[in-house]
């Protein structure tokens, strides 16, 4: 890999960041528009809440198979030319969504999207671990994930919008042309930066996986921030929906403007939290302390959702807004391992998230179909079982968390 010489703030601005936020905002808009695109899929493909719960977490199941050796890669190939190489994929995925006409062709079509956007975070952390001193990595994570924000704003009212325009197989035949778009930004703006050490062979690269999940460091902190952002991923991206529609009584396009304002909140909560986490940091407070914190709450706005106390749009707001406290974690861990580690350090909690989302959102379904409601929806009754098993679930991680809150 060749070196590139070190670039002016305003360059690293253009020719770093925005390649990286235009993809990651592209994945996180695939990741969350089927909550509001689920009623017409269930609509023509006739699909119960399990088959959906399948149909949307395929994504989550590709998205983590790819964690390890995408880590490796990244470690290796470096950022640029990964992500550009597997958001073909995502276009490829995205024109099979458009065509298909069974619920198989569609799970391959999300399968595929899953794979190409699984780099979209990963190897911005990547390029910021490469350009960025320590100190800003949990600012310039926070704006990338802030950009993710923007595509989970983008995935609500917007789509819901675009969807009475040009239907969903024309949206996601333009979501095609915006993620070849993007693989040609990342190979004509990205410079080429190598980490400051050989990545070794392929056994080297694989001892530096095994050395990632043998730490202690890594497991003392890994569970809880697992569970959180498996839970909100699972949620946010696709039970939200159904469950405003289902449980409050909305409407599509009520519906549609709580996930908005869900999302809004989301993008503050990135922002926010990596520009608190910085700030506390520099009075002596440590951002794992700013992320556990953040993390308690978030459990708390979720019981609240489920006894439905509280104004509804300010709860989903809350839910957006601190469901952002667990990706503190990333820059955390990324910290505690040598910089040539980064990618595999990011991938191997990426691995874990993904896989425990693919299962909950999947589950979720499961639980959801059992208690079928009058009029083609779904029973209270399913949707608060399943959402309180994922509660319960971040408060054993919690309780491990403050159990091991020295060695942390």
């Amino acid at each position: 890999m060749t070196s590139a010489p070190l670039l002016s703030p305003a360059a690293i601005g253009l020719r770093i960041f925005l390649p990286f936020a235009a993809g990651y905002f592209l994945s996180y808009l695939y990741r969350t528009i089927n909550a509001v695109l689920s009623p017409y899929l269930a609509a023509e493909l006739r699909l119960t809440a399990a088959d959906l719960g399948l149909l949307t977490s395929v994504y989550f199941l590709t998205f983590a198979a790819f964690q390890l050796p995408l880590g490796m890669l990244l470690d290796r190939f470096g950022p640029r030319r990964v992500e550009a190489v597997l958001l073909l994929f995502a276009a490829a995925g995205a024109s099979l969504f458009a065509v298909g006409h069974s619920s198989l062709e569609l799970a391959i079509g999300r399968g595929l999207i899953g794979l190409g956007v699984s780099a979209c975070l990963m190897a911005s952390f990547k390029a910021f671990v490469l350009w960025l001193p320590a100190e800003r990595l949990a600012v310039a994570n926070g704006w990338v994930l802030a950009a993710g924000g923007l595509g989970a704003l983008a995935a609500t009212a917007p789509v819901e919008a675009a969807l009475q325009w040009i239907g969903w197989r024309g949206l996601f035949g333009g979501l095609a042309g915006l993620s070849v778009a993007v693989t040609l930004a990342l190979l004509v703006l990205v410079p080429e930066r190598g980490a400051g050490a050989p990545a070794g062979d392929l056994r080297a690269q694989w001892r530096g996986v095994a050395d990632v999940f043998g730490s202690p460091v890594f497991w003392r902190i890994a569970p809880v921030s697992v569970l959180s952002q498996a839970s909100f991923l699972a949620i946010q991206s696709l039970w939200a929906g159904p469950w405003l529609r289902d449980v409050s009584g909305l409407d599509k396009a009520a519906a549609a403007e709580v996930l908005f304002w869900t999302a809004a909140a989301m993008v503050a909560g990135f922002l926010g939290m990596g520009q608190l986490t910085y700030r506390l940091s520099r009075l002596g407070v440590k951002p794992i302390a700013v992320s556990a914190v953040g993390m308690a709450l978030f459990m708390l706005v979720q019981l609240a959702l489920l006894l439905k106390i509280g104004p509804l749009w300010a709860l989903w707001a809350l839910f957006g807004f601190l469901g952002t406290s667990a990706v503190l974690t990333y820059a955390i861990l990324s910290q505690a391992f040598p910089p040539a580690l980064a990618g595999r350090v990011n991938t191997a909690l990426n691995l874990l998230v993904f896989v425990l989302a693919f299962v909950g959102q999947w589950g979720m379904g499961a639980i959801i179909d059992r208690w079928p409601g009058p009029g083609g929806g779904y029973a209270a009754t399913g949707y608060q079982l399943a959402f309180g098993l994922a509660l319960a679930g971040q408060l054993l991680a919690w309780l491990w968390l403050l159990a091991k809150w020295r060695e942390a």
